[in-house]
């Protein structure tokens, strides 16, 4: 085979020593919820089983001119000024519900251990109390931080994390809503205001829990 050092092909090292072993705990996951939508009459090991990440940085970007529509015979694509104006940036917090297919979120200026612990009493109270929640999340600082674990010494037994590997994200499930939302609102989306971004991110979670689908994990299922 021929060598070409003047390019370059990028891959991604494993740096977690424990990777297959997380990997395996987050698949396990899945087959529970696998063995409960399949089968109703099998008590699961935990009652709510949900998929969780933050989606930071949305920005709430203005147009400084109107849109052109499209003209037949001139443009077939709607027209844009290059020029815009930043009202800054919003973060999305949420939760798919792997066995009934909602989301959970919460649209919030940052996304610091405070918005997380608010965000999980938003579940404690989504979810009737007897219930146990086990969540698929990785391991942002947030998530481990001293302000978390306070609250959770407060709901003993109430919430169970499952921690991804290290650049392992793709294995939570969330992320696939999270590309979803991209595609079909944020990509080209302009407002007048944050509030106003906050309002659509909310009106789109409406819409998507009128018909919840939840998503099927197959890959490394066999293993």
């Amino acid at each position: 085979m021929e060598i070409q050092p003047h390019k370059i092909n990028y891959y991604l090292q494993r740096r977690d020593p424990d990777f297959e072993t997380k990997r395996a705990q987050v698949l396990h996951v899945y087959q529970q919820v696998e063995f409960i939508m399949e089968n109703n009459e099998i008590k699961p090991l935990c009652d709510v089983y949900l998929s969780y990440d933050e989606k930071p940085g949305i920005q709430a970007i203005e147009n400084t001119a109107d849109d052109l529509p499209p003209v037949p015979g001139e443009h077939k694509t709607i027209g844009r000024d290059s020029e815009y104006k930043r009202h800054g940036t919003l973060s999305l917090l949420a939760g798919i519900d792997l066995v009934t297919g909602e989301v959970i979120g919460s649209v919030e200026e940052r996304h610091r251990s405070r918005e997380f612990v608010d965000f999980l009493k938003k579940l404690d109270t989504h979810y009737k109390p007897e219930l146990r929640i086990q969540i698929v999340l990785d391991n942002h600082s947030a998530h481990i931080s001293k302000e978390t674990k306070a609250y959770l010494e407060t709901v003993p037994d109430r919430f169970e994390f499952i921690f991804t590997p290290k650049h392992g994200s793709w294995l939570n499930v969330i992320e696939t809503f999270f590309a979803k939302i991209t595609k079909q609102v944020l990509r080209h989306i302009r407002v007048k205001s944050k509030e106003e971004l906050k309002e659509r991110i909310e009106l789109y979670l409406q819409e998507v829990n009128k018909n919840p689908i939840p998503f099927r994990w197959t890959y490394g299922m066999q293993e």
